[in-house]
């Protein structure tokens, strides 16, 4: 296939983010605490990250566990923490928040957007937890800088949202309004999806796990990206 898919890998530090990078990477999520499934990391940690490589750098918006932004001194928090990762220099984000309902929380999604001003962002799996889909998509896809989502096509991963994903990636084939963005597939991703979503149109995959075949508790493995990065140039 002539068009270079993205690789994009969780990175927790300086390590991380070299290892990838030389790997073949294009692209890093910067995070903390994946015991709670990637929160916001500290300015610091970008600012080191992005003195050490010269990939974009998607950055976490997210300070607690699961996809509800919380009350409103929270989403306060939150519109502060995006202001100083701007400030301290980030161009690309991460975020989505769901109501109660399952519906996306768009007083919250829509301040994040608005202190973002323009940057490029991911809407990340909460799209999985959706209780609609079809309809986030169309309430999301005029908001500014919205250009992917970090999908499994199933709150249980890749293997049960094949479906799912494939679904989606021919409405994006077809054009159909709210299915312009990239879909970016990751979680529970192997390399043995691959051929079935490339097959599809994919052209973007995000791996965290797979980076490190030592487990979480080990840096990102360069080895274990190149792999991917020459699966996915195949």
């Amino acid at each position: 296939m002539s068009k270079r898919a993205v690789l994009e890998v969780i990175a927790l530090g300086v390590d991380d983010a070299i290892a990838a990078r030389g790997g073949g990477a294009d692209r890093l999520e910067l995070v903390t605490d994946m015991a709670a499934d990637g929160l916001t990391p500290p300015r610091e940690t970008f600012a080191r990250i992005r003195a050490a490589v010269d990939i974009p750098l998607r950055v976490m918006l997210r300070l607690a566990d699961g996809f509800a932004a919380g009350s409103p001194a929270e989403a306060d928090a939150l519109v502060d923490v995006a202001r100083g990762l701007r400030t301290e220099g980030a161009e690309e984000f991460v975020l989505g928040f769901l109501d109660a309902d399952g519906t996306p929380d768009l007083v919250t999604v829509e301040r994040l957007v608005a202190e973002l001003d323009g940057c490029r962002w991911t809407f990340h799996r909460a799209i999985d937890r959706a209780g609609d889909r079809d309809a986030l998509r169309k309430q999301l896809a005029d908001l500014p800088g919205l250009d992917t989502y970090l999908t499994a096509g199933s709150p249980s991963g890749v293997d049960e949202g094949m479906p799912t994903l494939l679904a989606e990636a021919a409405a994006s084939a077809r054009g159909e309004a709210g299915y312009e963005q990239q879909i970016l597939v990751g979680g529970g991703l192997r390399l043995d999806h691959l051929p079935t979503l490339r097959a599809a149109g994919v052209d973007a995959f995000h791996i965290g796990g797979a980076a490190r075949p030592a487990g979480w508790g080990e840096p990102v493995s360069e080895e274990a990206v190149r792999e991917w990065r020459e699966a996915l140039d195949m």
